[in-house]
């Protein structure tokens, strides 16, 4: 057993920042708490931490109660977005600062101090001083020191949001690797679904409080079990719209309607939201089995070899994400093609439909 939520909610004056949750996270495990500000993720992981107590319930590690106990008594490496450095030490004290507190013979500290700056890109660094560093130096500098110290509980705020694109997707690739094999139960924060994907292990998606499902990361995303989790983990948003069955097809306007995709045919019939990943929402060539609708361009970005098109489709405002350039101005028709298939539908309480 790694870390647990038993009924564990956090109140402050008339406010709920975590409705009451139950969280099983597994030892040795990569665990990522999704959502957007606002969700409760820090809120989370300070209770996990023991910066802050429960309003109700308890918290349990490795078998142990430690709800009540203060952070100073337990084993627990964190890092904010907002990076903390010592000003008066050089880098490698910065980093070096808790082997030093924990007594590690001077050979073994300056060889996992040098170990962990390397990962860090910050060796050629380490005799310089906070105020002479960039910001993403200051946070990786941050980094290094909750990670060298080899904690069983490892708790990540966003920590690479404040660094460059190449470094930040090199470091998300390399943090589960660092932490495979050692037993430590991580806890990393992210308001981006793309970078949960690439962390990959266990995903909680978090909504205003309360952690709408947990699972793998993968699977969630494939089958989220319910609209709400769908839209936690969606980048740019899910699209959503009411659908009609009738019989052994479905409508989405008097001139759009499809086949029930197999294991479908048995839903009664009725009115169902569907949900349309971007990406599956698409300009250019039909994908198989696609079904073509017809919009007006509100908003279009180009990104790189990517367009993203905000439309509207019969009263409907989605957003379509495509491969190559397509410079729509405002007001421009286009023809988008839904990949039918891949849709997700949920009944009327929000649950998923599982064909």
């Amino acid at each position: 057993m790694g870390i647990e939520l038993r009924k564990v909610s956090k109140q402050v004056g008339a406010e709920t920042y975590i409705y009451e949750t139950n969280l099983s996270l597994e030892k040795g495990g990569f665990n990522v708490l999704l959502g957007t500000a606002l969700s409760g993720k820090t809120t989370l992981m300070r209770l996990m931490a023991g910066l802050e107590p429960p309003t109700t319930g308890e918290l349990w590690f490795d078998g142990e109660n430690v709800t009540g106990v203060p952070v100073q008594k337990r084993s627990v490496a964190m890092v904010y977005q907002q990076f903390i450095n010592y000003p008066n030490f050089s880098v490698f004290d910065n980093i070096a600062s808790p082997l030093r507190v924990a007594r590690i013979p001077a050979g073994e500290l300056r060889q996992r101090v040098e170990r962990i700056a390397e990962l860090l890109r910050l060796t050629p660094m380490l005799q310089r001083f906070p105020n002479e560093l960039s910001g993403g130096q200051q946070q990786r500098t941050a980094l290094a020191r909750a990670l060298v110290k080899n904690a069983p509980l490892v708790l990540l705020d966003e920590p690479l949001a404040n660094l460059d694109y190449k470094l930040r997707e090199e470091l998300r690739d390399e943090l589960p690797k660092l932490f495979k094999g050692t037993g430590a139960t991580v806890v990393y924060a992210t308001s981006e679904p793309l970078e949960a994907l690439m962390l990959a292990g266990n995903t909680a998606t978090l909504h205003e409080g309360r952690v709408t499902q947990y699972g793998p990361t993968a699977k969630i995303y494939r089958t989220p079990n319910t609209l709400l989790s769908a839209q936690v983990f969606s980048d740019p948003p899910i699209n959503t719209a009411n659908v009609n069955k009738k019989g052994d097809t479905f409508h989405l306007t008097d001139a759009v309607s499809w086949r029930v995709p197999n294991g479908f045919a048995g839903l009664g019939d009725g009115s169902y939201t569907m949900g349309i990943r971007p990406h599956h929402l698409t300009l250019g060539t039909a994908p198989k089995n696609a079904v073509k609708v017809c919009a007006t361009v509100l908003v279009a970005e180009i990104s790189g070899s990517e367009s993203v098109v905000h439309v509207n489709v019969e009263g409907n405002n989605w957003v379509s994400e495509s491969h190559g350039v397509h410079p729509y101005k405002v007001g421009d028709s286009v023809e988008l093609f839904i990949s039918v298939e891949r849709c997700l539908y949920f009944g009327s309480d929000g649950q998923l439909l599982t064909g």
